[in-house]
C-alpha cells in the first residue's frame, strides 16, 4: 500500500472504534514515522510504505483503538516553541496552558531584579521550560512535582530542549520544602482541578491513561488552590504574584479564595474559546 491508502484505512478503522479524530490521528502516526509535519505528508502520499513502517502503523493504530492518547503513542507533543516528550508519567500539555505561560511572561516583563519563579506540579515541565525558552531576562526557575516519575520526565525534556542549565527540578509535595519566607516572586501552577465525582466521567483517553494525581482536585475541585494560596502568603515577596489555570466554572470560586487570603489585583482570564481559564492575583 502507499501512504494515502494506509492512512485512509487506518483512519477509517479508528473511527469505527469510536476514535472521533481517527483520520487526524493516523496522519500524526504517519508523520511521526516519516519525521515530517502533517502538512508535509502530501509529498509522500504516493510512495509505497516499507513493511517496517506498516508494522509500526499497525502497532500505533492498535494502541489508539484502545483509546490511548495520541501524545503517548507518538511519544511527544508540541507546546509553544518546544517539542516535549510525553508519556504516562505526566499530564499531556494542552493548548489552554500555553495562555498561562503568556500571562506569566507579560508579568515578568514588569519585574525588576532577578525574579524567582516556581512552577508547582510541573509534570512534563512545559510551563517552566517555556518560560526558560522565551524569557528575555535572567531568572531563577524551579519546577516541582510530588511525583518522582514526573520530575524524571521533566528533566529529560530539559535535556532534549537544551534548557537544563536554566531550570532546576525538584521532587516535593506542593511548596512544603520551602522554609524561607518572602523568597518567591511568582508561583505558577496548572494544578489538579477536576472534582473527584467528575473524574470517572472523563473521556477514556484521560480517565484510563493520564495520571489521576494530576487531575483530581478533591470534592470541590479547589483543594490545591486553597493549599497553595495558604503557602503563598508566607513564601511570596510583597508584590509577588500567583498564576493558576482553572476550570471553566471556577472563576468566582477563585475570586472568593483570593479575597479570603488577602490577595489583590485579582484577574480572571479567558482562553481562546472564551471560557474562564486563568486566575491571577498579587500579594500586597
Amino acid at each position: 500500500m502507499d501512504w494515502r491508502e494506509t492512512i485512509a484505512k487506518s483512519g477509517a478503522f479508528l473511527v469505527g472504534k469510536g476514535v472521533d479524530d481517527g483520520v487526524a490521528a493516523a496522519e500524526h502516526l504517519a508523520a511521526r514515522l516519516l519525521r515530517c509535519s502533517r502538512p508535509a505528508l502530501v509529498a509522500h502520499m504516493g510512495e509505497q510504505v516499507p513493511e517496517r513502517f506498516l508494522d509500526a502503523m499497525r502497532r500505533g493504530v492498535k494502541r489508539l483503538a484502545a483509546h490511548e492518547p495520541l501524545q503517548y503513542v507518538i511519544g511527544e507533543w508540541d507546546f509553544r516553541f518546544l517539542t516535549l516528550k510525553c508519556d504516562k508519567r505526566a499530564l499531556i500539555p494542552r493548548p489552554e496552558t500555553e495562555g498561562l505561560v503568556s500571562l506569566v511572561l507579560k508579568h515578568l516583563e514588569t519585574r525588576e531584579g532577578v525574579p524567582f519563579v516556581v512552577d508547582v506540579g510541573t509534570g512534563t515541565g512545559a510551563i517552566i521550560l517555556s518560560l526558560a525558552k522565551e524569557l528575555k531576562r535572567d531568572a531563577i526557575l524551579l519546577g516541582s512535582d510530588v511525583s518522582e516519575d514526573a520530575i524524571a520526565l521533566a528533566k529529560e525534556n530539559a535535556a532534549r530542549t537544551g534548557l537544563e542549565s536554566k531550570v532546576k527540578f525538584v521532587a516535593m509535595d506542593g511548596l512544603d520544602d520551602f522554609d524561607e519566607p518572602g523568597l518567591i516572586d511568582v508561583i505558577v501552577s496548572n494544578p489538579p482541578y477536576i472534582k473527584t465525582s467528575v473524574c470517572e466521567t472523563l473521556d477514556k483517553r484521560v480517565k484510563d491513561y493520564e495520571p489521576r494525581l494530576a487531575l483530581d482536585g478533591g470534592a470541590s475541585g479547589l483543594d490545591f488552590y486553597d493549599r497553595y494560596l495558604a503557602d503563598a502568603l508566607n513564601l511570596l515577596r510583597p508584590g509577588g504574584a500567583v498564576f493558576f489555570e482553572i476550570g471553566d466554572d471556577q472563576g468566582e470560586d477563585l475570586r472568593r479564595l483570593f479575597a479570603a487570603y488577602g490577595f489583590e489585583q485579582v484577574e480572571i482570564g479567558k482562553d481562546l474559546a472564551g471560557k474562564d481559564r486563568y486566575a491571577s492575583a498579587v500579594l500586597p
